[in-house]
């Protein structure tokens, strides 16, 4: 057997050394000429196929349903069914290594994970998958520097400081600690007084306003650099029976204080942390501090293999009270009781991961008269959110625009209005709507506004069919394994959004309306179209673990261009995919066609 077997390729790269062994010895080299069959519907094969050079296609009949290319294996399903399910063609000459089918059988006795990863099975090979990254997760996030993680600041009083006074300086900047000076001291000394220790100045006797803080301060402090590894910090405070650090820059200038609390949170996710940051903003630009940090605590749980369906559920509860204290801080009590914030799109649904345009609107109730600023206090929100990070929307759906703001009734009309006009503007508005999530004051509003829209929806079949049918917006999607395989013009980038997610969201949207399905999140969709018999159970579990992997890849992508100073544009770059993510992405995919071609069915697009 050649050297060039590729152990880094899935599935192979989890086999161990003896694994690996085995595959060279079971293992041989084979060539197809171009439009060869090299497997057959019902034939039961006998070898794994791992293709070196040339492309292999999938057939069902005349319609090719999957592609594969170098370093891609076939037919691990057929292998462990015992039976071939779909025609095997050469798609072009083939040079590939068939590994004998009692090798596999060993392997996956031998190896869970290969097992899981071969047999192309969604949900098992994303559960290996996970399974695989959980184990680096918690070494990942240890091996984070100090100042990766929340450093709360510090406050220095002199060392004559009365306990009476620390006491009101810890109510008032919501501190458990000061930094204590003695300038008397040469060299001068800096020591610590805690909230643990007020009850030893209680005990001591004297009155606590006559009672200097420097007689009860700890003069030991225990440091750590900015620099050093979250684990090392750890490891200081278990050592020292400590609380708390103090964290130094390289000169040794205190830049903060690390507490246990905080480190630990920081190990399971820092989100309440950036929740403690918004409810302590003062102002917007407290709130500009804040939601700096959730750009950062994605990245942090993202690398430390957090499950992406997990961070976006975090950033939809982050985002949602960052809104509704910026809202707070601008419109006046009275404008907040009587109307209702709320985001839409991905936001709306809980799928947003990076910042990304602003879709929001402001239901107002129905008699209530509207401070004259009503458009300067929308106008101050949107442009507080674009200071944020949020990009103003390029189609100006935000409450700064004037038809995103109107009362129940008016808005009910003019959600009348988007049912019966058939053109696409009207369409896309109320798909953007029908994910209408309420962030601030009064959600009964907007409730009242989508109970109308939905006893109006579900009694128009054409409407329905016609709001459908723009899961092929984008196009049919045939060129798409072209680009997968790099092959054809702009073949490395793939628009996941529109090859993949925007047709699951939409199609499941869809559904819904015509369900009635009140929840607005893709998943809580598809799981009441699960259990009221419209998905089965098996296609439910595939759409959902489709859109997570979709999402982990867009959030990936996102990631680097940021890391590279890029504008966040979410593309995928197929030729720098692992042959594992290519393997799930044609999986993944592959249900997204086979649930447009159930939608066409169930709203009969074919005549749309």
């Amino acid at each position: 057997m050649p050297n060039a077997f590729n152990f880094n390729a899935s599935p192979f790269d989890c086999l161990t050394q003896e694994e690996q062994r085995l595959v060279r010895d079971s293992v041989d080299v084979v060539y197809f000429p171009k439009g060869a069959a090299i497997l057959d519907v019902g034939i039961a094969p006998t070898h794994l196929f791992v293709i070196i050079k040339g492309y292999v296609s999938q057939m069902d009949g005349s319609e090719v349903m999957t592609s594969y290319g170098p370093e891609d294996c076939f037919d691990g399903r057929g292998l462990v069914a015992g039976k071939v399910s779909s025609r095997f063609v050469a798609a072009e000459e083939v040079v590939a290594y068939q590994l004998a089918k009692q090798a596999v059988s060993d392997l996956i006795a031998a190896n869970a994970t290969f097992g899981a990863l071969l047999f192309s099975d969604l949900s098992n090979k994303l559960s290996a998958l996970s399974a695989r990254q959980s184990q680096h997760e918690l070494q990942s996030l240890t091996m984070s520097r100090v100042d990766e993680a929340f450093l709360r600041p510090a406050h220095f009083v002199d060392v004559d400081t009365d306990i009476l006074s620390i006491v009101r300086h810890f109510h008032e900047h919501r501190t458990s600690n000061v930094l204590v000076r003695d300038s008397r001291s040469q060299p001068e000394r800096l020591g610590i007084f805690t909230a643990t220790a007020i009850q030893r100045a209680i005990l001591d006797g004297r009155p606590l306003d006559k009672l200097p803080v420097g007689d009860l301060a700890n003069f030991r402090l225990i440091e750590v650099k900015a620099s050093d590894q979250l684990g090392d910090a750890m490891a200081v405070m278990l050592r020292n029976r400590v609380h708390r650090v103090v964290v130094v820059n390289d000169s040794g200038a205190i830049v903060g204080i690390l507490e246990a609390l905080d480190l630990f949170s920081f190990l399971s996710n820092q989100s309440h942390l950036i929740t403690e940051k918004i409810e302590e903003a003062k102002d917007l630009q407290g709130l500009s501090l804040a939601a700096a940090q959730i750009t950062r605590m994605i990245t942090l749980l993202h690398r430390s293999g957090s499950r992406v369906n997990l961070i976006a559920k975090l950033v939809q509860q982050l985002n949602a009270r960052l809104f509704e204290r910026a809202w707070q801080l601008i419109a006046p009590p009275e404008l907040v009781s009587n109307s209702c914030l709320f985001v839409m799109g991905s936001e709306g649904r809980g799928e947003q991961l990076l910042k990304t345009d602003q879709d929001n609107g402001l239901v107002l109730r129905d008699g209530y008269v509207a401070p004259d600023n009503l458009a300067a206090l929308c106008e101050q929100f949107s442009q507080a959110l674009a200071s944020f990070g949020y990009p103003p929307c390029p189609g100006n759906i935000m409450v700064s625009n004037a038809d995103w703001r109107h009362t129940v009734a008016d808005f009910s009309r003019l959600a009348r209005q988007w049912l019966i006009m058939p053109d696409g503007d009207s369409l896309m508005k109320l798909a953007i709507f029908m994910d209408a999530h309420a962030v601030c004051g009064d959600a009964h509003l907007l409730d009242a506004v989508q109970e109308a829209l939905s006893a109006l929806a579900t009694d128009n079949d054409a409407m329905l069919n016609r709001f459908a049918s723009a899961i092929d917006a984008f196009g049919s999607g045939t060129g798409w394994w072209n680009r997968l395989l790099g092959l054809g013009d702009g073949a490395n980038h793939l628009n996941i959004k529109k090859e993949g997610i925007f047709p699951l969201v939409h199609g499941v949207r869809s559904l819904a309306m015509a369900q009635r399905v009140k929840e607005t999140g893709t998943t809580a969709r598809i799981a009441v179209l699960v259990s009221q018999e419209v998905l089965t159970a098996e296609m439910g579990a595939d759409l959902t673990d489709s859109l997570h992997f979709f999402m982990g890849l867009k959030l990936k992508a996102g990631l680097a261009e940021l890391d590279t100073g890029r504008p966040v544009t979410g593309a995928i770059q197929v030729d720098q995919l692992s042959s594992l993510d290519r393997d799930l992405l044609k999986d993944t995919l592959g249900v997204v066609k086979r649930f447009k071609s159930l939608l066409r069915l169930r709203f009969h697009l074919e005549a749309v």
